[in-house]
């Protein structure tokens, strides 16, 4: 159709040809938004068990020195989350840092803000966050899940409608005395 209005100099067809592959694409980018949209939805149960296959990792790689990547990135996370180790505080208790340190301590990050003189002791666990940072950390990515889900949903609804649009343009174009002129070769003036 488009190939035809290019050849016979008939703009109508090419202008209907470009709505047509308009309404195309944003037919595949909507189904492709509702693929995501059902696949992060079903997978979103699934992030649990991945975090806590992540955080077991990491946690036992936990070493106390700044440098190291893991070691930030759990002391980050209990500082913005609020809370220590995976479950809860104790945690600490099995890994090889603990052991190592025989001081019987967590990371100063497992303080709480309001605990001026914390210095990780167990002996005085109410100086110590009490919630566990995995519970925290997959109802954040879930959140997070949710409104990436959210937005792809308005955003197809949105092309939906610019679809529903280009269709009506489409089916409308015979009645429409613009298309008309350009069908004839009429002018306004």
């Amino acid at each position: 159709m488009g190939q035809c209005g290019i050849t016979s100099s008939k703009t109508v067809l090419v202008f209907l040809n470009l709505i047509f592959w308009f309404v195309i694409i944003l037919l595949l980018v909507f189904v492709t938004e509702v693929v995501v949209v059902v696949l992060g939805y079903v997978y979103r149960a699934k992030v649990e068990n991945e975090v806590d296959r992540s955080i077991q990792k990491v946690y036992k790689t936990y070493n106390g020195t700044n440098p190291d990547a893991a070691s930030r990135a759990i002391d980050y996370v209990q500082r913005q989350l609020h809370c220590c180790g995976i479950h809860n505080y104790s945690d600490w208790e099995n890994t090889d840092w603990f052991k190592e340190t025989k001081n019987q301590s967590v990371p100063l990050s497992c303080c709480r803000e309001t605990a001026s003189s914390c210095n990780g002791s167990l002996a005085h666990p109410a100086d110590l966050y009490a919630e566990g940072c995995e519970a925290l950390v997959v109802k954040k990515l879930q959140e997070i899940m949710m409104h990436v889900i959210w937005a792809a949903l308005a955003f197809a609804a949105i092309q939906l409608l610019g679809m529903l649009c280009a269709c009506i343009v489409l089916c409308r174009r015979s009645r429409d005395p613009a298309y008309e002129l350009l069908i004839t070769g009429g002018t306004y003036a």
